[in-house]
């Protein structure tokens, strides 16, 4: 029995996963809106006649949170309280005839690249001069900044290229319209993403071309800041590092998953890579760009990952002293070559290799962080909460990378805007400062 009355043509569009899903949501929200529907991003009114889950399918946790997303709103929408339930992204493109059987009272399954379809059926045509155009769900000042869908790479352990198909580049020129209209609209900060940023171009202008789009979108009036994620690092572009030096607005900042570091798991995972090279790119990216911030990725508990494979990879950590960290606990993906192998690692030997890492790595942030105490750096806030103004320095992503707090009694600062902060004190992922 419905318990309050539902705005016709209110979509309410709910995004689980990746910053690239959050792109595809902004999108869908840009053509909706165009076709005169009221949408909102994760309402918290509950108001809305017609719900979109844009779910995610990459890992198991993941997917247990589009699922339990899913049943969710199919129980609101048998007690009345929506209308119509659909549902895209990842998962849906993955597990499309096991979701139609197991949760039937859906409207609709659609899949990554299915946008122009799932509009037909909610009676809204696909506008192509909206091309750029989108309703960003990140504060107004930074924007994510997809440059191609899918990816070509053959990593034993990912599900990404059956959820996103192969690679596909947008063209520059379409790039830079679509930055102008960020940048007009307010955006100041590009995170550039992709499966793989250093294939860019390789399909449409074949060659690698990431260093030319770069030097385009450095050139849009109003664009301070250029970041760039999801680098794969066989293969890596270096001429993308000398535009990384001479553009002052792209940030000294490289996110390159490196996933492992022994022989043995890295050529079972099929990175096209070894360990030497691995250790000679991020020797050479920091000889060429002195001072960059290197984010990585990594994976505890592959399968045949042995304590010896585990103890190499502490040990790298310890050597290289990545500025910026993450680790996923293995995860068994069906249809993914390295499916075929035994998952030989139990859940707690994960749990507490993953553990292990990070206790490393949380050591060495505060280590660096120590030393940029007393230093001044260019601040870009993004929010306040509490006493304080937060805000990152040009070697920090939103979300994943460490903080700047400035006490709000003390210093004024506009959010969305930049300012000079003189770093006081430092934990192990927050600096503390004062506004020059």
């Amino acid at each position: 029995m419905k318990t309050k009355t539902l705005k016709k043509n209110k979509v309410n569009v709910v995004t689980l996963g990746c910053s690239k899903n959050i792109v595809d949501s902004e999108v869908l929200m840009g053509q909706l809106k165009a076709n005169n529907y009221d949408v909102e991003h994760e309402s918290k009114d509950d108001d809305s006649s017609i719900v979109i889950i844009n779910t995610c399918g990459f890992i198991d946790n993941a997917k247990q949170e589009s699922i339990d997303t899913i049943i969710r709103y199919a129980d609101a929408k048998a007690a009345g309280l929506v209308d119509k339930v659909y549902v895209t992204g990842c998962l849906s493109e993955r597990y499309r005839p096991e979701l139609e059987k197991e949760i039937p009272t859906i409207d609709g399954y659609f899949g990554t690249r299915e946008l122009p379809r799932l509009l037909k059926t909610l009676k809204a045509d696909y506008k192509h001069e909206l091309v750029g155009e989108r309703l960003l769900t990140t504060p107004h000042h930074y924007s994510y900044f997809k440059i191609s869908e899918g990816c070509d790479r053959p990593c034993s352990f990912c599900a990404i290229p059956l959820m996103r198909g192969g690679h596909i580049s947008k063209t520059i020129e379409e790039l830079v319209k679509e930055a102008k209209h960020l940048a007009k609209n307010g955006t100041r900060e590009l995170m550039l993403i992709a499966q793989d940023l250093t294939y860019y171009g390789l399909d449409i202008y074949k060659k690698r071309n990431l260093s030319e789009l770069l030097k385009h979108l450095s050139d849009v009036e109003g664009i301070e800041w250029i970041r760039l994620h999801y680098a794969f690092p066989s293969g890596f572009p270096m001429d993308v590092l000398d535009v990384m030096n001479e553009r002052k607005n792209i940030c000294n900042y490289l996110d390159m998953p490196l996933q492992h570091i022994t022989d043995n798991m890295l050529k079972s995972m099929k990175r096209g890579t070894t360990k030497q090279k691995t250790i000679d790119l991020v020797n050479e990216i920091r000889n060429k760009v002195p001072g960059i911030a290197i984010r990585t990725t990594l994976i505890a508990g592959y399968p045949g990952e042995t304590k010896k494979d585990h103890e190499e990879m502490l040990e790298w950590v310890t050597q290289t002293r990545f500025e910026r960290l993450g680790i996923f606990a293995y995860s068994h993906e069906e249809n993914t070559s390295a499916y075929l192998l035994k998952d030989n690692v139990s859940a707690k030997t994960k749990q507490e290799r993953t553990e292990a890492v990070m206790a490393l790595q949380q050591d060495i942030s505060f280590e660096l962080n120590q030393q940029k105490v007393g230093k001044t750096f260019k601040v870009l806030f993004d929010k306040k909460e509490g006493d304080y103004f937060i805000g990152r320095t040009e070697f920090d992503s939103p979300e994943v990378d460490n903080e700047v707090l400035v006490k709000a009694e003390r210093d004024y600062v506009r959010i969305g805007e930049f300012a000079e902060v003189k770093i006081t004190s430092a934990e192990d992922y927050d600096l503390f400062g004062e506004v020059i």
